[in-house]
């Protein structure tokens, strides 16, 4: 055999790895063919050919690999079993950018999946080799590393944590100056998951200055960039008084506010979340929101979306309202009542239901006035169906059932209490009764209508127990009129 044909062997064994890897790339785009792939033992035989001695077929390996690794944890899990993630590893650190963006995307689609994988990563030591690659002067290299970053530390603290020792917070934000948009995107989508763990993973982003670079992202034109730029910042705001003020101070808000009129659904749900997790904490801080527009902003909002789009801004009412009379009252002015009592009867989620419910209550609790505005948008009966209804979910029942209760203890609002008086269950009756005992004695024009409607008679109807503070309520009511008119 002449050294020619003897080379020639190599050659066409070369070929057919190289088209070996190849199709398996290929296949492993369609997920019909996954299965079929899977039971070939697919990623034993691939797992030789990460370390070849051709650099084509090791990247074309690699991206194999994370092509199947991204469609099932079982494919990822097989990655992991099979020992591959220590080579792709060790070969990170040294190979070249092709193979570098392959080996990111492989650890990225494997993390991707549970807290579980994305621990294996970090245990054969893929963060610090990824944090590595943040370095590199090649942006697809620094996108594919942030990316598998990002996956790991969304799962929990514990990798988060591991995410920010090996030292990639300064590097992000090196990312987050980069003129390239795309890594603009993953490194403020990297940020907020490390951010929404705990406050101290959060005051690390923010000690680096990070906040006023994405304030200034706020007017970018892209998309999703202003996503995940309101999607961090709402992950920042989020834990404290502090860096919810942290985050007012870099003038966020003007431009988010007007955000609200932007015609991407999810920048929208973002920026009522942002709005949401700054007024949960203190009055002051809500008193800011609105005086920039936002609460008017919001009610808007909440007319023009559905569904989840609705929850941020339902929650976002109920934490201004709970503050202070002034502030609930605030939400009424703003017509904030009507636009909660259409989401009650538009949405069908139980929990966007319970939110609604439960915002409403913060609105009514307050006084007489409050009470009366939600009484008077029809809500009480609303809010006692759902109370009763055997299908609403247990969340939905104790919140309507909470929310009737304390808006009725401040309720006056005679018109509005009547018709409980006949569909009322008897631990809810008691709270009306206890409502006509207090303005009755007080008001003569409410006495003669009592009569008149029908109501005193009802009252009279009510099976009571001898000596019960039901009894004494309705005793006080019969006491308001001659003994003629009662019997």
């Amino acid at each position: 055999m002449s050294q020619k044909q003897i080379v020639q062997v190599f050659e066409q064994y070369q070929k057919s790895r190289m088209h070996f890897v190849q199709t398996i790339a290929d296949l492993a785009v369609r997920p019909q063919n996954i299965e079929v792939l899977q039971n070939a033992g697919v990623v034993s035989l691939l797992r030789p050919l990460i370390l070849d001695v051709v650099p084509g077929v090791q990247q074309t390996a690699a991206l194999a690999l994370g092509r199947l690794a991204d469609h099932s944890d079982e494919l990822a899990e097989a990655v992991v079993k099979g020992e591959i993630l220590p080579q792709l590893i060790h070969s990170l650190v040294s190979h070249n950018r092709f193979y570098k963006k392959a080996a990111a995307f492989v650890l990225r689609t494997v993390s991707k999946h549970s807290p579980k994988l994305a621990q294996a990563v970090v245990d054969s030591g893929g963060v610090g080799a990824l944090v590595l690659c943040l370095e590199e002067f090649d942006n697809e290299v620094k996108e594919a590393a942030a990316w598998a970053l990002c996956c790991i530390a969304k799962h929990s603290e514990g990798l988060s944590q591991a995410v920010v020792d090996a030292g990639a917070v300064p590097l992000l934000l090196l990312m987050l100056k980069d003129p390239e948009i795309s890594l603009k995107r993953i490194a403020a989508s990297t940020l907020s998951d490390i951010c929404k763990h705990t406050p101290e993973m959060a005051q690390t982003v923010v000690d680096t200055g990070a906040v006023a670079y994405l304030a200034q992202m706020i007017l970018s034109p892209d998309v999703k960039l202003k996503r995940q730029v309101f999607s961090a910042l709402s992950q920042i705001s989020k834990h404290s008084v502090s860096l919810a003020e942290m985050v007012i101070e870099a003038e966020v808000f003007p431009a988010a506010v007007a955000s609200l009129r932007d015609p991407d659904d999810l920048i929208k749900k973002n920026v009522t979340t942002l709005m949401r997790e700054v007024v949960k904490h203190t009055p002051e801080l809500s008193q800011v929101i609105v005086n920039f527009g936002g609460l008017a902003a919001a009610i808007d909002h909440l007319g023009n979306c559905r569904g989840s789009l609705r929850l941020p801004g339902i929650m976002m009412l109920g934490y201004v309202a709970a503050h202070t009379e002034s502030l609930a009252m605030a939400v009424v002015l703003s017509k904030g009542v009507p636009q909660l009592a259409s989401c009650l009867s538009e949405e069908t989620e139980h929990h966007i239901k319970a939110a609604t419910v439960w915002a409403i209550g913060q609105i009514g609790h307050h006084t007489p006035e409050h009470a009366k505005a939600v009484a008077s948008a029809n809500l009480l009966p609303r809010l006692l169906d759902l109370y009763l209804d055997a299908n609403s979910s247990e969340d939905l029942q104790t919140k309507s059932k909470k929310a009737l209760k304390t808006i009725l203890h401040k309720c006056t609002y005679l018109p509005a209490l009547e018709p409980l008086l006949y569909s009322a269950p008897c631990n809810i009756i008691k709270h009306v009764v206890c409502q006509f005992s207090k303005v009755l004695p007080h008001d003569s024009k409410a006495r003669r209508l009592f009569v008149t409607s029908g109501g005193l008679k009802k009252v009279q109807e009510i099976e009571v127990q001898p000596g019960s503070a039901l009894q004494e309520h309705i005793n006080s009511i019969n006491g308001c009129f001659p003994e003629e008119i009662v019997r």
